[in-house]
């Protein structure tokens, strides 16, 4: 399918005199180059705004070009794991390179770019029509040898269509993501994270929405030693609609980190980003950082993101970090909020006095925290698998906080 996307290119102002023309300043929000060569980004370092979050100790590896193992597995399917129509659902590999494999932006950090340099072939999933079910794309890691992964979905004019990409088993990997919609589609992709202990996930997504299309693109992390995922967004015409939604639970050592960089280039588009996380025991540690341009060529914008994030136990951190920049004076609404907080112990108290055991009162504190949104994403077998995953975390850390006393015993 071809694409006529073309690479956003945000003004720089003269070095001399960057306040000669304001909206030609450089963009504090977005600084880094876009380029796939790996030189043209400096290895990352804890006092760049884009890694000073990031354990950078624990994913060297994937700063410097490497040999693929080869090991990872994607299987494609419907999501009741019947075969593919291959009239609305065209599966096909190519070079990377080739096709419409790089074609969406270009890498905006180096991990990125090593991922494409990395690689050898993208999975390209062509959409049209209007399907059905969901399509299931399964990532499995096979074992804990470097791999990199890329992979292109890709919908026509008017297409409505659900995709789920879902991530299991052991694994080390290097993912680039691109996700082009076409014209007036109306397409839904969801990325679950459900990675076994010790498994280490790099990822950037590149993401351009169609002229008058929406695109509602969820992440659900739920698993993984460091998963750290940066998604680029731009639109391709006016009217296009962007729903952003996020949840997250972080285990004790882990790292899970979501990036997202919204770029309103085009008139009358809307955004909302959404992204609510959970962490329980110690060094539990999560990062987002919300990113959003309304650039000089988008009269009319309509803008909003939102980080939520509930500390259960002592001993987790939670970074929050939502940036706004506004070049443009002539926008419907534009903001952003986060916060970070720890169980309500009235709402905990009020619980048990109706007679809930604590444990039972902790899920329902919980499930009530991530409730509506697990509701907005829209695809219910996640959402009950969602759930029950956070029903199980939650009562595994009653279990060990229970054992640890007896221990201090």
């Amino acid at each position: 399918m071809a694409s006529n996307n073309t690479e956003i290119t945000i003004p720089v102002a003269d070095p001399n005199d960057p306040y000669a023309v304001p909206a030609a300043m450089p963009s504090s929000a977005d600084r880094e180059p876009r380029s796939f060569d790996v030189n043209d980004f400096a290895v990352p370092e804890r006092k760049q705004d884009d890694w000073r979050y990031t354990p950078l100790d624990r994913i060297g590896e994937f700063f410097d070009v490497f040999k693929p193992s080869g090991e990872t597995i994607i299987a494609i399917s419907y999501a009741d794991g019947t075969a593919v129509d291959e009239k609305h659902v065209a599966v096909s590999q190519c070079a990377l390179g080739e096709g419409v494999s790089g074609t969406v932006s270009k890498p905006s950090d180096r991990a990125a770019a090593v991922e494409w340099n990395s690689g050898r072939t993208a999975t390209v999933i062509e959409l049209s029509g209007e399907i059905a079910q969901p399509v299931l794309v399964n990532v499995i890691g096979s074992g804990d040898d470097l791999d990199a992964l890329h992979l292109v979905i890709s919908t026509a004019d008017e297409a409505h269509a659900d995709v789920i990409v879902e991530h299991h088993g052991l694994a080390r990997l290097a993912e680039g993501v691109e996700i082009v919609t076409g014209k007036n589609s109306h397409v839904s992709t969801t990325f679950v994270q459900e990675w076994e202990k010790g498994s280490k996930h790099v990822g950037n997504q590149r993401i351009h929405v169609g002229e008058g299309a929406s695109l509602r693109h969820s992440v659900v992390t739920l698993g993984g030693d460091v998963v750290r995922i940066r998604m680029d967004q731009d639109f391709g015409g006016e009217q296009g609609d962007l729903n952003m939604l996020g949840i997250y639970f972080v285990d004790p050592g882990e790292h899970i980190e979501h990036r997202t960089m919204v770029v309103h280039n085009h008139p009358e588009c809307k955004s909302r980003v959404v992204y609510k996380g959970a962490l329980d025991g110690k060094d539990a540690h999560s990062t987002w950082v919300g990113n959003a341009l309304i650039a000089p060529t988008a009269p009319g914008t309509d803008s909003y993101e939102l980080n939520r994030n509930l500390v259960l136990t002592p001993g987790a951190i939670a970074d929050s970090e939502p940036n706004l920049e506004i070049e443009n004076g002539n926008i419907i609404g534009a903001g952003h909020a986060s916060s970070v907080g720890r169980f309500d112990d009235e709402e905990l108290f009020y619980l048990q006095s109706r007679g809930i055991p604590e444990t039972e009162a902790r899920k329902l504190v919980v499930r009530g925290f991530f409730g509506e949104l697990v509701e907005e994403i829209g695809v219910p077998f996640i959402a009950e698998h969602l759930m029950n995953v956070i029903d199980r975390r939650l009562a595994r850390g009653e279990s060990d906080a229970m054992k640890a006393v007896l221990e201090d015993k």
